[in-house]
């Protein structure tokens, strides 16, 4: 190709090149600009050629004119910027991060007539940056314990408690309303001591019978209809580490007895088979249900209740700990401005007055919930009381930073059955609807109805 076809093919070529590029004489005037200049500074080519580089404002941008002569710009006397981060100053008058490379034009003779430099758009990196270290600074709280975040006093002394029952190896069992926030503290108190080794959770309330037996213990090859290979269960896949059965209480009486069995005698036997397999696990259980109740009605074995109940840990529901509420939605709110990329930066007054005032028959999940329902409504900068769930928004405004009457809190029992009939009725029947209504889980809506008495048909035809 001859050379005039490539000055003829020049500006095209550096129009392609996605950084920025201008050029200016020795005095600093701009020459030329290509298209990505004009995209990241904000100004067209008309509006800088001819004018000073200067009107960029770039912080690194070295004056080094002196009286009676010398260089305007100290590029001009070090010959060369390599890689340094700035600041511009754009159009629209925004500071925009910039990665800059400068570098002298010099004529056939050796003289120097101008500059050429380019600049790279940086602000992805910087915003990745920034988001690392606000992620490493959430994981840094003092506030937080293994991801339970409070500092009442009722989490200080679960706290503690988590920390003592780290040191032993006798089974835990963690109450709780749904949504406390029990399989955090399961980890939490298997991470205080073994996070290297497994841990490995089980819901016993999604599972039939005969499907939840496999899962816990595994089964052989035709040992049932659709079991065409051997299966490893739960226990042998948390061997030496822990195994968290999250909502024990809904296990049935026949997996009660095997579970006793794995308790007392450290071994299993996988379903088709009674080769015993030795194990080694501790088991860290969880419900939602009054266990001792269910032992006197003989829906659950006293034998087994006894084994599970040796270090009780009570976490208390979101109701009872509501000078949490603020630090907690302060936790979510940063978290989901990390996730969703919204530059959402706070809660109006208004808007926390009713997230501390309502109930939260879900606890800290709903409170979660709340906040990427929140994020999603929300198109400015702060969260109000229109951005909240309806269930949370309909509620009357206390003083956040006075205690609700005792009264109001006597049947939690009540005051959730009561929520689950109105999402269901609101959903029409819906229960993945009912579930995002009240910030649960389609399987907790399923466990309430079954725990309730509530008949589906009776609520939606009502």
């Amino acid at each position: 190709m001859l050379k005039q076809d490539w000055n003829s093919y020049w500006k095209t070529v550096v129009d392609t090149i996605h950084d920025g590029v201008m050029i200016v004489d020795n005095q600093g005037v701009v020459v030329s600009i290509n298209k990505g200049m004009e995209r990241i500074s904000g100004f067209k080519a008309g509006e800088m050629v001819g004018k000073s580089c200067t009107m960029l404002n770039c912080d690194i941008c070295e004056i080094a004119q002196k009286d009676g002569g010398g260089h305007w710009c100290a590029l001009f006397a070090t010959g060369r910027i390599n890689e340094r981060r700035c600041n511009i100053v754009r159009r629209d008058g925004k500071t925009f991060p910039v990665l800059k490379n400068a570098s002298l034009l010099k004529d056939s003779d050796g003289e120097t007539i101008g500059a050429v430099e380019t600049i790279t758009d940086i602000s992805e990196l910087i915003e990745k940056d920034n988001r690392i270290q606000e992620y490493q600074r959430e994981l840094r709280r003092e506030d937080g314990f293994f991801g339970l975040i409070g500092q009442s006093e009722p989490m200080r002394r679960i706290f503690s408690l988590i920390r003592d029952a780290a040191g032993s190896d006798a089974p835990v069992i963690i109450y709780g309303e749904s949504g406390t926030g029990k399989e955090l503290a399961a980890r939490a108190i298997h991470n205080s001591r073994d996070p290297q080794k497994p841990f490995v959770a089980v819901n016993c309330a999604a599972l039939n019978e005969q499907l939840l037996e496999s899962e816990l213990f595994g089964h052989e090859k035709g040992a049932f209809t659709g079991a065409d290979k051997k299966r490893t269960g739960r226990f042998e896949a948390a061997h030496g580490g822990a195994i968290f059965l999250d909502e024990v209480g809904d296990l049935p009486l026949s997996t009660q007895v095997k579970l006793l069995r794995v308790l007392e005698q450290k071994v299993i036997e996988r379903v088709g088979s009674s080769k015993p397999i030795p194990i080694d696990v501790r088991v860290i259980s969880a419900t939602n249900r009054d266990l001792g109740q269910m032992v006197r009605e003989g829906r659950f074995r006293q034998d087994l209740y006894y084994r599970l109940n040796v270090i009780p840990v009570h976490l208390p529901p979101l109701r009872e700990r509501r000078e949490d509420i603020p630090l907690l939605s302060t936790h979510f709110l940063t978290r989901a401005r990390l996730k969703s990329g919204k530059n959402i930066t706070g809660i109006s007054n208004e808007a926390l007055r009713m997230i501390v005032n309502h109930v939260w028959p879900g606890n800290v999940r709903e409170l979660k919930s709340a906040f990427e329902y929140a994020f999603v409504t929300c198109h400015g900068d702060l969260i109000e009381p229109r951005h909240l769930p309806p269930v949370v928004a309909g509620a009357p405004l206390v003083d956040c930073l006075e205690p609700a009457p005792a009264e109001k809190y006597q049947s939690p029992d009540d005051r959730a059955r009561t929520e689950l009939i109105e999402a269901l009725e609101k959903s029409n029947g819906n229960q993945t609807e009912a579930a995002r209504l009240l910030g649960v889980s389609r399987v907790t809506v399923w466990n309430r109805m079954k725990r309730y008495g509530v008949d589906l048909k009776s609520v939606v035809n009502k």
